[in-house]
């Protein structure tokens, strides 16, 4: 189905919450939230055979947008590629990384008259690569990796959560181009739009840009690069990015860790080294929040490399070596970044495990991102033997080129075990989602609802995997309604009752300033009753919520620990041994391999 005029409509009338349910229930049982970030992974890629999910073999090929994609072959042949599995036998947790900058996505989804055909992923990774310093051979390789898919064989894991809780379907990147857009979104609801309207010569300079607004690429913080000559003690930096890294101009638009400060803001913003400047375009914001009179809720981001890791064996300090600085969201505002109070929220991985081992949590609740990075703090390595992909992904964030999916998909299962079998199960959501959709291929055309400047595409892009577990969640259910990162935010303001930030003054002031001098709807947080972004209540089960049925205890939700420990190539984990039957199994589907098909053209190229 091609989903211009149709997504739209289903965007405007999906009913975000569920009718049933009850708010008060929700925040008598509900006080912890946690938000699992992976990167780089789009729905189908992930989940596209996920019995009862949509994916690219839920219609016939004609009504499916981009099946059938085209190639150019050795001989300057066109040829066609569609949807194709990959699993152990591919060692499919290991494969190089397709180009995820906005402009290659914004050309991927052929966006024509606002609505996406869907239908260019391999062509244009072809394209890109060919213009590069790579061989014909591995530029049409790239371009077939872009339509490859794993299923439950190579991230069971991922498959068996979804199997047991709540998997959505149709949450789309709030941006279309790389990690830090999803990361800043699952903050604050947007990438920059509102900040671009009151400052348009921050805009970004079109498809090349290195920074600007709305944000579009993964050009580093300002905070803690070399551009920070501020007297506070810098932030930290990955020693491998400068020199050389671009660098984004500070943000100012207002995210959670505002509205969560609530009637405290007033005094934590006091702290604030340099607060005209950081907080310019929020304060406004500031005395609303303020004058709501909400409780402080606690929030912390958990990330890998931040601080002192045990991978810092020996060295007797933070390396920062497994740092990702494009995946630190709250490190680029300097009102978080710059004022102490808020920069003690910054942690990493292990400060997490830590926290659910010893229970040191604040008591009353709060709101918790985990993010994982270059080398996995268990140590795991790659099932696949060979040594380049031995020394190349170790990482655990399941960003193809430098993660393993599988070593990835255990510290999901590790974080979830951790938070499963400590004291804040009873009382918790946890939220497992993914940044970006890496450039891989999706058949679902995302609504186009916001542009930036010249045109440029600021939302949404395609589809990324959310899954919602709770001892208060539904089991084995699929939940179609309409997201994107921006329902993570629209839970949590309705969860803690905070003020959508799409309705904060300064955020509306901007919006009607965007609509002036861009004409453009949708300059905003997506986080807004209007909006039609889900707000991801309708995977909670009221009967459970009202006491009518028993929430799901730890067991059910328990990891087994050899699944956590090993990766499945030792476990004989998989589709037989969790009873899946994929889809395109299920319906004999034949998805041939390309004969000439590599996962690592670049790696295998060196």
């Amino acid at each position: 189905m091609r989903c211009a005029a149709a997504c739209a409509a289903l965007l405007l009338s999906a009913a975000p919450a569920n009718a049933a349910l009850s708010l008060a229930d929700l925040r008598a049982h509900v006080s912890y939230v946690f938000v699992i970030v992976q990167d780089g992974r789009s729905f189908d890629s992930t989940f596209g055979t996920f019995p009862g999910a949509e994916g690219p073999f839920s219609n016939s090929p004609a009504e499916t947008p981009g099946f059938v994609q085209t190639l150019t072959d050795a001989d300057g042949s066109t040829v066609t590629v569609t949807p194709f599995r990959i699993g152990p036998e591919q060692h499919a947790a290991d494969t190089d990384a397709p180009d995820d900058s906005a402009a290659a996505v914004e050309a991927k989804m052929h966006v024509a008259d606002s609505a996406a055909a869907m239908d260019r992923f391999a062509a244009v990774e072809q394209a890109r690569r060919a213009a590069a310093p790579a061989s014909r051979a591995a530029a049409k390789q790239f371009g077939e990796l872009t339509m490859a898919y794993e299923d439950c064989d190579t991230v069971p894991i991922l498959w068996y959560l979804a199997q047991r809780f709540v998997l959505f379907d149709h949450i789309f990147s709030s941006g279309a181009g790389p990690s830090t857009l999803g990361n800043l979104a699952l903050l604050g609801a947007q990438t920059g739009q509102t900040q671009l309207a009151l400052h348009p010569e921050l805009a970004s300079a079109g498809a090349a840009s290195a920074w600007g607004l709305p944000v579009r690429s993964d050009a580093d913080p300002h905070w803690g690069s070399p551009l920070d000559v501020s007297a506070q003690p810098r932030l930290p930096a990955n020693p491998s990015e400068f020199p050389g890294a671009a660098v984004q101009e500070n943000l100012t638009f207002a995210t959670l860790p505002l509205t969560l400060a609530g009637e405290a803001l007033a005094r934590i913003a006091a702290d604030d080294s340099d607060s005209a400047y950081d907080l310019i375009d929020t304060f406004g914001d500031v005395r609303a929040i303020v004058a709501d009179g909400a409780p402080r809720v606690p929030w912390g981001w958990y990330q890998e490399g931040y601080d002192l890791e045990p991978t810092d064996r020996g060295a007797g300090r933070a390396a920062h070596a497994s740092y990702v600085m494009h995946d630190g969201g709250p490190q680029y505002f300097g009102y978080v970044a710059a004022n102490p109070r808020e920069r003690a929220n910054l942690h990493g991985l292990q400060d997490f495990f830590d926290a659910l081992s010893a229970g040191s949590l604040p008591e009353g609740g709060g709101l918790y991102y985990v993010s994982g990075g270059l080398r996995n703090i268990f140590e795991l390595r790659p099932s696949f033997s060979d040594p380049a992909v031995q020394q190349k992904f170790l990482g655990d964030d399941d960003q193809p080129g430098r993660a393993d999916a599988q070593i990835s998909e255990a510290l999901v299962g590790q974080a979830v075990d951790a938070i499963v079998r400590s004291k804040y199960w009873s009382r918790s959501a946890i939220i497992i989602t993914w940044n970006s959709s890496g450039g891989l291929y999706d058949h679902v055309p995302p609504p186009q609802r916001s542009f930036g400047a010249g045109g440029s595409i600021a939302g949404d892009g395609p589809r990324v995997p959310l899954l919602l577990l709770s001892p208060y969640a539904k089991t084995g259910v699929i939940d179609h309604t309409i997201g994107t990162h921006g329902s993570v935010v629209k839970f949590a303001d309705e969860l803690f009752g905070r003020t959508a930030l799409a309705d904060l003054p300064d955020e509306r002031g901007a919006r009607d300033a965007g609509l002036r001098k861009f004409r453009r709807l949708d300059m905003g947080p997506d986080d807004g009753p209007a909006s039609g972004t889900s707000d991801l209540l309708g995977a909670f089960d009221p009967d459970r919520l009202a006491g009518r049925t028993p929430p799901l205890d730890a067991e059910y939700a328990a990891i087994d620990d050899r699944w956590i420990s090993y990766l499945p190539a030792q476990t004989d984990l998989g589709c037989e041994t969790l009873g899946i039957v994929p889809v395109d199994r299920a319906r004999g589907v034949s998805t041939a391999i390309p004969r000439d098909f590599n996962p690592r053209p670049a790696t295998d190229a060196r």
